[in-house]
């Protein structure tokens, strides 16, 4: 089965955030120039310069000409290793159950759906209905997708059943170079509907987590959505919070 190799940008840029998080460039620091990194990883300028910026997005480090890539403050550094922990348990859950589309179609939006994915009342989009498969028990699917893809990115629907354990979002921005840098999720939690139960071979009204994810750009702007309905025995969501620069009362 084909799947979509991670871009080496990416690559470089959660080692590099590894390295700052286990101490080896502390708070202060400047990383190794671009040449530097060229040589280290054996990638372009340009790769290297990709990696900074995803970085730098990330609030991990700031740069400045002339004056090198600087690592910033602790506060920074905690909220982007959550995040790209995040975005790493996404792609964790993807590669390891297939993704089984259902149907595709091109939709315009109404008002209640405009209002669930984020978007104006009457702009039109890819739906993509699909399941992610449990590699154990094929009968008892990990959850039930819809996606809602800009219709900019109408190939999509072809990829997503080439690839079926890539993210739509890779798969957007590996075929159109639009990158989500954030991703915001909404959990809710439901009772499942008959034809919630039926796809999911699930009793109906049992309980289950509805998770809406928001992929966005750097710009802030979001272009998929999807709506993840879970049931409650076959998700579990696990989030460490960790406290930082405690002050002490005088």
């Amino acid at each position: 089965m084909t799947t979509i190799k991670e871009p080496l940008y990416a690559t470089i840029a959660r080692e590099l955030a590894q390295r700052i998080a286990s101490g080896e460039f502390t708070v202060g620091d400047l990383l190794p120039t671009e040449m530097e990194l060229c040589e280290a990883y054996q990638a372009s300028r340009h790769t290297i310069r990709e990696a900074l910026r995803e970085l730098s997005e990330a609030g991990l480090v700031s740069r400045k000409k002339r004056a090198g890539t600087r690592v910033e403050e602790k506060q920074n550094l905690t909220s982007a290793e959550h995040s790209m922990a995040f975005l790493e348990d996404l792609n964790a859950l993807a590669q390891t159950h297939v993704r089984v589309v259902k149907n595709i179609e091109e939709i315009v939006a109404d008002q209640l759906l405009a209002e669930t994915i984020g978007c104006e009342p009457g702009s039109k989009w890819l739906h993509i209905v699909s399941i992610r498969e449990n590699s154990n028990d094929k009968s008892s699917p990990v959850c039930l997708t819809s996606s809602y893809v800009n219709l900019a990115y109408s190939e999509i629907g072809k990829l997503v059943q080439q690839y079926p354990l890539a993210l739509i979002s890779d798969l957007i921005e590996q075929k159109y170079g639009r990158r989500s840098t954030e991703v915001r999720q909404i959990i809710t939690a439901i009772l499942l509907s008959e034809e919630q139960s039926h796809i999911l071979n699930a009793p109906v009204g049992s309980a289950a987590l509805k998770i809406i994810r928001y992929y966005m750009d750097r710009f802030g702007k979001v272009f998929e959505t999807t709506v993840s309905v879970h049931p409650a025995d076959r998700y579990v969501c696990s989030i460490s919070l960790k406290r930082v620069n405690l002050e002490k009362i005088s």
